[in-house]
């Protein structure tokens, strides 16, 4: 579910003339209003004193509650008027909400900052899956104001792994995982196109594209920084030499197995530049080839690893 398929059928509707309906101005209701001290009478007083019609209000058709516009049905009745022209809204409770959020940020009486924070909160606490910036889209706040309610919040809210942007697309939070998950996918389907990468990954084209271009020279999919969360900054990376030194590693027979596999590749960039060098030109690319395989391969015994550690520390995470 996205902002705009909440909020934009409705904000298309106001601008469209055969949209507008006359309803009774008795049968009309309040609805759950982001407006924590009410209407302003000043305002209503303000609206009923102008010559011109006013704009159309937004009614939820199951109820009759006034969406947007409580201000200017309370003008409608000091003026007298039986009717008002108002536009019909097919929603959910919390969709209506989040459409009079919306409105009464964007025209009429602006809500105070405090009302705003007050939607905001609210908002985050029925879509925790919308990212900042959707939620501030709605709420007429900074995105930076979303995330200090969510942090404040981190305890009441459940926790996710994906984000639902204003256009309705699921992104990763965790950028190592989508860029895992776009790699499996161009291993299953090599002439995937980009935006199928993306869409299935949950990842954007421009980091589709890099993972592509990474594994196309062999590199691994995820850059530095996406695994800086994986390593204290105080624990220098571990060597092969080390992991020779461990007896856990030596005292068996996969064990060895993996460090033979392991001091088989060079040690530096230089050496690998040396081997590069000596490979006869009319076998590079099959060479090449052979290299990505190799590389596809330890990278997926890697991520097995890295999955295996993370199911064998989730206990004590949660025992914490």
């Amino acid at each position: 579910m996205s902002v705009w398929s909440i909020t934009g059928a409705a904000e298309c509707a106001l601008d469209d003339p055969g949209a507008v309906t006359m309803i009774r101005v008795g049968l009309l209701l309040p609805a759950d209003s982001p407006r924590g001290e009410g209407e302003s009478e000043e305002h209503v007083r303000a609206l009923a004193e102008l010559d011109e019609p006013l704009p159309p209000i937004v009614v939820r058709r199951s109820t009759l509650q006034v969406i947007d516009g409580m201000h200017r049905l309370h003008a409608a009745r000091a003026r007298g008027a039986e009717k008002i022209s108002a536009v019909l809204f097919d929603g959910t409770d919390q969709e209506a909400f989040l459409l009079a959020v919306k409105l009464n940020t964007t025209h009429g009486l602006p809500l105070s900052q405090a009302d705003r924070k007050a939607a905001a909160a609210r908002i985050l606490d029925g879509f925790p899956q919308w990212s900042d910036r959707a939620i501030a889209s709605v709420a007429g706040v900074s995105p930076k104001t979303v995330g200090a309610i969510r942090r404040r919040s981190t305890g009441a809210l459940p926790r996710l792994n994906d984000r639902v942007g204003q256009d309705g697309r699921v992104r990763s939070l965790d950028a190592a995982a989508g860029r895992r998950r776009a790699r499996e996918v161009i291993l299953a389907e090599p002439d995937a196109s980009l935006r199928t990468i993306a869409s299935r990954a949950g990842i954007a084209l421009a980091t589709a594209r890099d993972v592509r271009e990474r594994m196309r020279r062999g590199e691994d999919p995820l850059p530095p920084g996406t695994r800086a969360h994986r390593r204290s900054p105080q624990c220098p990376p571990v060597t092969v030499t080390d992991l020779t030194n461990d007896p856990s590693m030596r005292h068996s027979e996969c064990g060895r197995a993996v460090l033979r596999l392991l001091n088989l590749h060079p040690p530096d960039a230089q050496d690998w530049a040396r081997l590069a060098a000596s490979v006869p030109s009319h076998r590079a690319e099959a060479v090449a080839e052979a290299a990505r395989r190799c590389a596809n391969s330890w990278q997926s015994f890697a991520e097995s690893l890295e999955r295996r550690g993370d199911r064998e520390n989730e206990p004590r995470k949660a025992s914490v």
